[in-house]
Formats: C-alpha cells, sequence, structure tokens
C-alpha cells in the first residue's frame, strides 16, 4: 500500500490535514493542494494515482478541473474522488458523468474515505495486471508459426537490426506490425534501452506534438516521448496521422539531431531510433499533399513489409496453441484444447483483422465455453456471434425498441455505432474519423458525449 499515492485537493487547511494524517497513517504518500492552480502542479510532478478533490474552491471548482483533466488526452487519468459539503445529487451525476470514480459527501466517514480509496486504488492495480496481460499477449520473441514467409521476415529483422537505419514498417491492421517493431528492437544493440510506443491514431492532432516534444511551461517541465525514447526505440505507430506542422517539426528534428521541448530555450539530443508502422496508402498521402516527401524518406531508409494472415494460413494452429497456452496460463483458466476439426475450420476463416482477430477470438471462446475439448461445432457458433460484430450490437435492439423517444433511440444507434468502430479500429481516431465521415474534433466532441472514451483498454485488445 505505500506505494501508492494520492493527491488531496481542498481549500480547507483543517480538512486537508485530517486527510492527510488518516491516509499516511495507512501506509499512503500524501501530496496536498489547498486550490485548482496548485493541484495542476502537483498532478503533473507527483503523478499521483488516486485524487481527492473538493467541488467548491475559490479559483475553479472541482468539476471544471476534473473537465479539465479528463479532457487531456495525453496521459493516463487515476481515479478522481469528488468531496464536497453541499453536493446534490445533480452535482454528483455530473462529476461522474465527467469521470469522476466516486462521489463522498463532508463530513466525511473515515471508514467510508479509506474503502473508497482502497476501491479506487484496485482499479489502478486492474489497469496495470490489464497490461501486464497485454503485454504477454504480444510475443516479445518474435512471429509464432514456421510458414517460409514468416521465416523470410524473420530473416530480414535480424538483418536490419543491426544496423541504426530509420525503419518503416507497413502492413494491415492486426498483421502483427508491432510484434515486428518489438522484435527489431530486441535484436538491436539498444535492445536495453527503453521501447515507447506512440499510437498517434488515438491522440487529438492538437495533442501531438506534446506528447512527441514534450514542454516547458513555468518552471514545470513535461518529457516527450522522444526524449523518453533516447538509449532506445520510439515506435510512431501509425506515423501516416501525423498533421503537416508535427511532420515538418519532426523533420526539422530528425535532420538537425535535436530539438526543444515546447516552449523551452534548452536543446536537446537524445540518442534514439525511429520504427514507424503504418496501414495507410502513404503514397496516397503523397500525391494529395498531405504527407512531406522528406520526411517519407527519411522514415523509409528500409521498409518491411508484414504479411496478412490470409497469406500463411498454415501457421494458423501455431498460433492457436500458442494463445491458448498463454491465456489459459495468465487468467487461470482449465486446460482446453482446439479439436482438429475446429483448427482446420478456423483456418479456412478470412480474418479480414488478421492476428488481432485471431487472438481475440481465442479469448473469447477460452472465456465464454467449459468444453476441455473445443469442437468445430461449438466453435462455429461463438464465431458467428464475433465474425460480425454488427450482429451482436443489433441483438442488443436498444435502437429498434420503437417505443422510445427519437432522440433517444438516436443516441443509443450512435453509441453502438461508435462502439462497433471503435473496436473494428482499436481506437485509432483517424480511422474512425474516415470510416464515420467526421471531422476528428467533431467526433471527439460526438464520442464525449456519447460517454465513450477511444483510449480505453477494451479497445485496444
Amino acid at each position: 500500500m505505500a506505494a501508492y499515492s494520492v493527491l488531496v485537493v481542498d481549500d480547507e487547511p483543517d480538512i486537508r490535514q485530517v486527510v492527510s494524517d488518516i491516509l499516511q497513517d495507512e501506509g499512503y504518500h500524501v501530496s496536498v493542494a489547498a486550490n485548482a492552480a496548485e493541484a495542476r502542479i502537483r498532478y503533473v510532478e507527483d503523478a499521483p494515482n488516486l485524487v481527492l478533490l473538493d467541488i467548491w474552491m475559490p479559483d475553479t471548482d472541482g468539476i471544471a478541473l476534473l473537465r479539465e483533466w479528463r479532457e487531456d488526452q495525453t496521459g493516463d487519468h487515476p481515479p478522481v474522488i469528488m468531496i464536497s459539503g453541499h453536493g446534490t445529487v445533480e452535482t454528483a451525476v455530473e462529476a461522474i458523468r465527467i469521470g469522476a470514480y466516486d462521489f463522498l459527501e463532508k463530513p466525511l466517514s473515515t471508514a467510508k474515505l479509506l474503502i473508497t480509496v482502497e476501491r479506487g486504488l484496485e482499479t489502478v492495480a486492474l489497469q496495470k495486471e490489464n497490461l501486464t496481460l497485454k503485454t504477454r499477449l504480444s510475443p516479445a520473441a518474435g512471429f509464432i508459426g514456421h510458414s517460409e514467409m514468416l521465416e523470410d521476415l524473420r530473416h530480414l529483422i535480424n538483418r536490419i537490426a543491426i544496423t541504426d537505419q530509420t525503419v518503416m514498417i507497413r502492413g494491415e491492421a492486426g498483421c502483427g506490425k508491432g510484434v515486428a517493431a518489438r522484435s527489431l528492437h530486441q535484436a538491436s544493440g539498444s535492445a536495453a534501452g527503453p521501447f515507447i510506443e506512440v499510437n498517434l491514431g488515438a491522440l487529438p492532432s492538437e495533442s501531438i506534438a506534446l506528447e512527441l516534444f514534450g514542454t516547458e511551461r513555468d518552471g514545470v517541465v513535461t518529457p516527450g516521448q522522444l526524449e523518453q525514447a533516447s538509449g532506445g526505440s520510439l515506435v510512431l505507430d501509425e506515423v501516416g496521422d501525423l498533421d503537416m506542422d508535427t511532420q515538418t517539426q519532426l523533420l526539422g528534428a530528425l535532420e538537425a539531431g535535436r530539438f526543444f521541448r515546447l516552449g523551452g530555450t534548452t536543446p536537446l539530443e537524445p540518442a534514439f531510433r525511429i520504427l514507424a508502422t503504418s496501414n495507410q496508402d502513404l503514397e496516397q498521402k503523397l500525391s494529395n499533399k498531405l504527407f512531406r516527401e522528406d520526411l517519407f524518406y527519411r522514415l523509409s531508409a528500409v521498409t518491411v513489409q508484414v504479411p496478412p494472415l490470409r497469406t500463411h494460413r498454415e501457421d494458423i494452429p501455431d498460433l492457436i496453441n500458442h494463445y491458448v497456452q498463454l491465456i489459459t496460463d495468465s487468467q487461470h483458466l482449465p486446460f482446453r484444447r482446439f479439436s482438429t476439426s475446429s483448427v482446420n475450420y478456423l483456418r479456412n476463416r478470412p480474418w479480414p483483422g488478421n492476428v488481432r482477430e485471431l487472438i481475440n477470438f481465442i479469448h473469447r471462446i477460452l472465456l465464454t465455453t467449459t468444453s476441455e475439448v473445443i469442437e468445430a461445432e461449438e466453435t462455429r457458433e461463438v464465431m458467428g456471434q464475433s465474425a460480425t460484430p454488427l450482429d451482436a450490437v443489433e441483438e442488443k435492439n436498444a435502437w429498434r425498441d420503437f417505443g422510445q423517444p427519437l432522440r433517444s433511440a438516436r443516441e443509443h444507434f450512435e453509441r453502438d455505432y461508435m462502439e462497433f468502430h471503435l473496436l473494428q479500429t482499436r481506437g485509432n481516431i483517424s480511422e474512425l474519423s474516415k470510416r464515420a465521415e467526421l471531422e476528428r474534433t467533431h467526433l471527439y466532441r460526438k464520442l464525449k458525449g456519447l460517454g465513450l472514451n477511444p483510449k480505453d483498454e477494451k479497445y485496444r485488445q
């Protein structure tokens, strides 16, 4: 418990002191802030695991501060517990809608305070556990399979890894571009260094430069991913989503071998290798003047093409065995196996989502079935539910209830529509924007209004 840190934000000194003493007695590390201005500084510098936030403060109220933090797409969000001596049901509902974990009324009950903090921190532990599981489900050792196509890919990666060339990794969504990037890193001379991945498609365009270069404001330094990747590898996932201004900044940094944090004056010269990935038609972007030609050729010093799963189906049995073992071990499930007929059925599926779709299906069937040997009939039944996610959306029947008001029906449909495509695109806002034919700024507002967060871990699995 001592590893957890809590930020207490309240304008009443007595409350801050009492709550701080209670939490410290329980082994928590506690920092305090008397107003929103101090809270912003402590939030960035201390990176707390949980925040206790008073609603009524003299400069900025807690609801506005919570909204400000939740709208920031550049980092993880710790659980926030709102506290108030003048709370109303409407205020509590608004706080939860924006993203608060819970709501406590003053005077605070010590028992309720501690159990709410403990449960809030349990969400942090679960997030870390899910991240660990996700990492384990992406084989660090490389691609799974014995096909000639994968053997050629492994040999290419090993030849490239010993150089310091920038690499462009291309391929369809879900085919294993991230596995290729990690394999390149682990086979390189920088394997002991950091491996930093930046999902550009999940970031608002206005936040990408902040994420990459970091900031210096009023003496507060926030390192960017370029700085954090020093001595290792920086993966620019879906590099085609870079806006033109950030492309220019990145090109300048690569050509000069140095860059400045946004708002900073001290040049930084970290040494790292860039691994760019893309499933887009970058040549078309070049023709449409949406991607700088000079940056494209600098990032494409070497190109690795990762094949779609349909071109090496002979690897599907190996993939099934590998992920069945990983998932059952990591989630403490009983031993299971797919029958020969079931494996053959899966081998002949189209898998438009490639290896990622196969992993998600294996995960789903292991969690929703109980037989020790999973036969083809059971596999086809579950596949019928997962191969066409839109069917599952329709089964909820939310937006087809003609007895509800039109506005409510439209909202249900929009939420189901957006969730379907968030799952399909793994939370990639750029791809979702193209599918929905909505400008990204409008799309972010729409998702926020529907209570959907594209950075939610469930869309990345």
